[in-house]
C-alpha cells in the first residue's frame, strides 16, 4: 500500500490493506493537550470520561477531559508510571519513588499492595496489566533507580529484572519469567491465552533488544514457550494495548505501530513526538489515546480496545 494523508495532523502509513479497515473516514490524529517534559502510563475512566497519564519527571499525574481540558491530577505522584484499573474500578499504578504497586482507594487514600519480593525492596515497577481473575500482572525493571530523574538512584536488591503476577486477595507474589532482559509494556490477548511482554534492553545502551516477546498463558498463572513475535524499529516497545481482534498497537520513536495477531506489521500511526504508551477508550472504546514525550494525543479508530472495567 503507500501513505495516506488526511486534513490536519493525521498521517498514516498503511502497508496492508487491513491496516485501511482499522481507519475510519474521518479518522484524525488530535493532540489534545501538551506541558509535560516525559508523558507515560495513560489510563481511561468511562466515569467521567476522562484520561490520567504521568509527567515522570514532573513527579505529577496530568488529567484530561473534553469537559475541564488540562489539569494536575495529583502532585507530588511518587514518580509513577504505568497504571492500570482493577476490577472494581480503582486505579493501580506503579510507583518507582515507592517501588511498590499502590491502589487509589475511593477516599483518596493510596495503598501499597506490595513492594517485596521476599524481603527484598522491589526495582521499580514499570508497567501493569489486570486478568479477568483480578490478579495483576507487573514488570519490574530497574529504569526508576538508575538516577533521580524518575525516581530515586539506589542499587537493586533483587539483582535481576522479572515479570510477577500479584494476587491481590492473599498477597502471594510469584515471578512469572525471568527470560526478558528488561521488561516494559505488556498485555494480554483477548482470550488470555497469550502474554506479550516488552524487551527494552536497548533503551540505555547501543546494544540490547527492542522486541516484544510472547508467552502461553498455563493454567492462568504460569508462561512457557517465548518467542519473539516483532522486532520494533525505529524506537521501542515501552507500552502497547491490543484491540478485540487481537492487534498489538504499540509505542515506537516515530509513532504506533499496527501488528496482526501473526507479528505482522500492516500500519503506522505518525506522531510528531516520541511515543511512550497508549490506551484504548471513550464511549465506545475505539478512541486510542497516545502519550508521547510532552503531549497526549487521540484518534478514533474503527475498532475497539480489549474490555476494562
Amino acid at each position: 500500500m503507500g501513505r495516506i494523508n488526511r486534513q490536519g495532523m493525521n498521517d498514516f502509513e498503511s502497508f496492508d490493506l487491513r491496516f485501511d479497515q482499522l481507519l475510519l473516514p474521518d479518522s484524525q490524529l488530535v493532540r489534545l493537550a501538551t506541558g509535560a517534559t516525559w508523558s507515560e502510563g495513560p489510563v481511561y475512566f468511562s466515569a467521567d470520561d476522562s484520561v490520567v497519564w504521568s509527567d515522570i519527571p514532573n513527579n505529577r499525574l496530568l488529567r484530561w477531559s473534553e469537559r475541564d481540558g488540562l489539569s494536575v491530577w495529583r502532585s507530588p505522584a511518587n514518580f509513577e508510571n504505568g497504571h492500570y484499573l482493577d476490577l472494581a474500578g480503582r486505579l493501580l499504578s506503579c510507583e518507582h519513588g515507592r517501588r511498590c504497586i499502590s491502589r487509589s482507594e475511593e477516599d483518596n487514600s493510596v495503598t501499597i499492595l506490595v513492594d517485596r519480593y521476599e524481603g527484598k525492596r522491589l526495582n521499580s515497577p514499570n508497567d501493569l496489566v489486570v486478568k479477568s481473575d483480578g490478579s495483576i500482572w507487573f514488570t519490574d525493571p530497574p529504569y526508576g533507580i538508575l538516577s533521580d530523574r524518575e525516581g530515586y538512584k539506589a542499587e537493586s536488591e533483587l539483582g535481576d529484572n522479572y515479570v510477577f503476577r500479584l494476587d491481590p486477595e492473599t498477597g502471594d507474589l510469584t515471578i512469572v519469567t525471568d527470560e526478558i532482559e528488561e521488561p516494559n509494556g505488556l498485555a494480554f490477548s483477548p482470550d488470555e491465552s497469550l502474554l506479550y511482554v516488552a524487551d527494552t534492553s536497548a533503551a540505555l545502551r547501543n546494544e540490547g533488544n527492542h522486541h516484544i516477546i510472547q508467552f502461553d498463558v498455563v493454567g492462568g498463572r504460569e508462561v512457557r514457550n517465548g518467542r519473539l513475535f516483532a522486532e520494533i524499529n525505529p524506537g521501542l516497545a515501552d507500552g502497547f494495548r491490543l484491540d478485540m481482534h487481537g492487534n498489538i498497537f504499540t509505542s515506537a520513536l516515530d509513532g504506533v505501530h499496527v501488528y496482526t495477531p501473526k507479528g505482522t506489521r500492516i500500519g503506522k500511526i505518525a506522531v510528531p513526538e516520541k511515543v511512550a504508551n497508549l490506551t484504548f477508550g471513550g464511549a465506545g472504546r475505539n478512541r486510542l489515546f497516545i502519550t508521547a514525550s510532552t503531549s497526549l494525543y487521540a484518534v478514533t479508530l474503527n475498532t475497539r480496545g480489549i474490555q476494562q472495567p
